[in-house]
């Protein structure tokens, strides 16, 4: 039987589990924020939006105006972080990651040209964090720019330990209509901006 959530359940209503793919890691982050951005908008709160994806296109089959397909691009220039915009007068970034170990974060995830982004922001007063989800523990977590980017100098690691968000990030508890009331922490945080 095939449930409205997608959901495959045998005759016996057991979970089907399908072979993984792993080429919509973090879609799931990225809905619920994108979700939850948009309800900042609706209510004016905030204006936060997701940043496309820098590419050029060079072959394109042309068929016919509502049968275009785009056949080669590239990326022209490393993106930096996944979200910007403004609140309360203030510009804020962000990069979302998602993660299956319930144990680390793994740093190779966030690249170095998306690091120096994140310090650059920092150090020009504008409200720069992450937001890492573990799957597998059902928790995400807002790290703030400044902790981030201590962790990295202090340490040598090429991950992040779970005890690390548990002592300096924020947990973000599942909400409605905003399902990641991100904003509601940076306000705590930051003291109300």
């Amino acid at each position: 039987m095939n449930y409205p959530n997608g959901i495959k359940k045998d005759n016996k209503n057991r979970q089907i589990t399908n072979n993984i793919s792993h080429k919509n890691r973090g879609m799931t982050l990225e809905a619920d924020l994108n979700i939850t951005n948009e309800y900042y908008r609706e209510i004016d709160k905030a204006y936060i939006y997701k940043k496309p994806t820098p590419i050029k296109i060079t072959k394109v089959d042309y068929p016919s105006r509502d049968k275009t397909v785009i056949k080669e691009a590239f990326f022209t220039i490393p993106s930096t972080t996944d979200y910007n915009g403004l609140y309360k007068g203030k510009y804020i970034d962000f990069e979302a990651k998602e993660t299956a170990s319930k144990t680390a974060f793994a740093l190779d995830n966030i690249h170095p040209h998306q690091i120096n982004h994140i310090n650059n922001i920092n150090r020009h007063n504008g409200i720069a964090f992450l937001i890492i989800r573990f799957t597998t523990r059902n928790e995400t977590y807002l790290v703030m720019a400044k902790d981030f980017l201590e962790f990295l100098e202090k340490n040598d690691r090429k991950s992040i330990p779970i005890n690390f968000f548990k002592e300096k990030a924020y947990l973000i508890k599942d909400g409605y209509p905003a399902r990641i009331d991100y904003l509601k922490l940076i306000d705590e945080v930051i003291g109300g901006i």
